[in-house]
Formats: structure tokens, sequence, C-alpha cells
């Protein structure tokens, strides 16, 4: 598995975000192939924090570049800025 975490630190409604995200990044996700999961979380702050979970780095990559589109193209208003990437590959995944 192949992980993206995008950290925004000056975001002005990380709740608005996170609602217009799962719509429109939510059907980019679906679309996309290898796609496993996507959380948000609101660190407080006006930090916003996105996880992409994907099967492998190919189909991690080429997600993240569609939804780097969106949020440029969508949440603009929201002055999210430009984020801190981290991506790498799933080392341990424990689930119940």
């Amino acid at each position: 598995m192949y992980m993206f975490i995008r950290k925004y630190t000056k975001v002005r409604s990380v709740a608005d975000a996170a609602r217009r995200a799962k719509s429109g990044i939510g059907q980019i996700l679906r679309d996309s192939h290898g796609f496993r999961s996507y959380y948000v979380l609101d660190g407080g702050e006006g930090i916003g924090v996105a996880v992409m979970i994907f099967e492998d780095r190919e189909s991690a990559n080429a997600a993240n570049d569609k939804v780097l589109e969106f949020v440029k193209a969508s949440l603009l208003d929201l002055n999210l800025g430009d984020p801190e990437i981290i991506a790498g590959e799933v080392l341990v995944n424990i689930a119940p």
C-alpha cells in the first residue's frame, strides 16, 4: 500500500473544506484505480490534514495529481496555500 498525507496550515474553514472534499475529491478517488481509503482531519487552528491510501505508488501519484488540480480549482476561496506533502509505502497496517 502507498499513502499520501497533505498538511495545510492556514485553512480558513477545515470543516467547509472537508464537506466540499467529500463530494468533489470523493468522486475523483472512487473513480481512481487502486483507491483504498481517504481521511480528513481538523488539527485545530487552521490545520487540515488529508490522507489517501492506495494499493500502489503509481495509482496514488495519478490520483494525487487529480486531487491537487481539484483543490486549486475548487477550494481556492478557502486560502489553503500549498500543502506539505509526505508520501511513502505503508510498512504497518493493523486492522480489527
